[in-house]
């Protein structure tokens, strides 16, 4: 599997250099339309998302960051599971509209981020992964997020935002600066994604998608 990888990344996904791959290049780009089109709270973050995901799984496998290489492959069964959710989740199988999490469920959320980043560090240091802890960590937080993503709740971004904080200096460290750049701009994005479903939530008007208002 190692080798497959190795050999899909390092010589069909070449891109004029030795840091700068096709796998790096799409993911730079299926991520950052797919952040974009969540911000709006665009279905179509999910088949955008999925492609990015594949991208990813490549990239990270390839530079040693098994955490975020494996959470693609989860990302991939999330993110067809999300697609169906905000299609006909909501009342009378109709499309969800954003809401708040509650408060117990972000107390068990966060429980479980720290729960699984101790046993997953420990694992991953054993595996000789190049950042066990914050490799650990933000496979955590964004496995966290995903959830409260595909259940369209306003804390997403909360997570989203935490998990990208870590992520820009680690990518920038292991000389993917491609990435680190894009992660750098899904930062922002969230905070962006933030106050837009903020105001959905509130009943403001917001258009999401191309026509629909959001639900006051």
């Amino acid at each position: 599997m190692t080798n497959i990888l190795d050999f899909l990344n390092q010589v069909l996904f070449t891109f004029g250099s030795d840091h700068v791959t096709v796998a790096e290049l799409a993911g730079f780009l299926t991520g950052a339309a797919c952040v974009y089109l969540t911000v709006k709270a665009h279905i179509a973050n999910f088949p955008v998302g999925l492609a990015n995901s594949a991208f990813f799984l490549i990239l990270f496998f390839s530079a040693g960051l098994y955490a975020d290489s494996a959470l693609q492959i989860v990302y991939l069964v999330l993110g067809a599971v999300g697609w169906w959710q905000w299609a006909y989740g909501g009342a009378g199988r109709t499309r969800l509209v954003v809401t708040q999490a509650s408060s117990t469920e972000l107390v068990v959320l966060v429980g479980v981020v720290a729960a699984a980043t101790i046993p997953l560090t420990i694992l991953l240091t054993s595996a000789h992964d190049i950042a066990p802890f914050w490799d650990a960590l933000t496979a955590a937080l964004s496995l966290a997020a995903q959830w409260l993503l595909n259940t369209k709740k306003v804390q997403t971004w909360y997570f989203w935002i935490a998990a990208d904080a870590i992520y820009v200096p680690l990518y920038f460290a292991k000389d993917l600066w491609l990435t680190g750049i894009v992660y750098s701009i899904f930062l922002g994005l969230c905070v962006a994604g933030l106050r837009s479903w903020r105001a959905a939530y509130q009943g403001d008007t917001v258009v999401l998608g191309s026509v629909t208002p959001v639900p006051a």
